[in-house]
């Protein structure tokens, strides 16, 4: 895959607080749309979804979510990465009868369907990356989180 655009670490967060997964999803996509990459409507649209098609991920050591929404909610592709100060509770992605305890967000902010599927895929893929997820985990500033992702996932 190309590379579709340059991580902004305006849009990334160290130790965010929030109790719920909607709380966090209105939190990350009101800072996307304070920094023009989506549309007002990303922020409904994305909690929207998340409750049809959950999106959390359990991993050895940590939790993910890795929300998304359509693309006809994004101006300018872009991800926002964000730590939770404390874990909090998503849906599995691949069984929304269970939970999930997350401890980071990959929010994706896409404006091309196709390539939405391969980032998804290709975030999936570095997010087994132990090393990384780690270093991520324990960054203290969000421009750590941004080398650290633009170092190592090239998208």
């Amino acid at each position: 895959m190309t590379k579709n655009f340059n991580f902004d670490s305006n849009v990334n967060k160290i130790a965010l607080e929030a109790t719920t997964d909607k709380e966090v999803l209105l939190k990350l996509s009101s800072l996307l749309h304070r920094h023009g990459y989506v549309k007002e409507s990303y922020c409904n649209a994305i909690i929207e979804r998340e409750k049809i098609f959950p999106t959390g991920l359990n991993f050895n050591k940590y939790g993910v979510a890795l929300p998304h929404t359509d693309c006809c909610h994004v101006n300018k592709p872009m991800i926002a990465i964000c730590t939770l100060k404390n874990p909090v509770i998503f849906k599995s992605m691949g069984d929304s009868n269970q939970n999930v305890s997350v401890n980071i967000i990959f929010m994706l902010a896409m404006n091309n369907s196709d390539n939405q599927l391969q980032l998804l895929s290709t975030l999936i893929e570095n997010l087994q990356n132990q090393e990384l997820m780690s270093n991520l985990l324990r960054a203290q500033a969000p421009s750590t989180l941004t080398r650290l992702i633009s170092n190592n996932i090239i998208l």
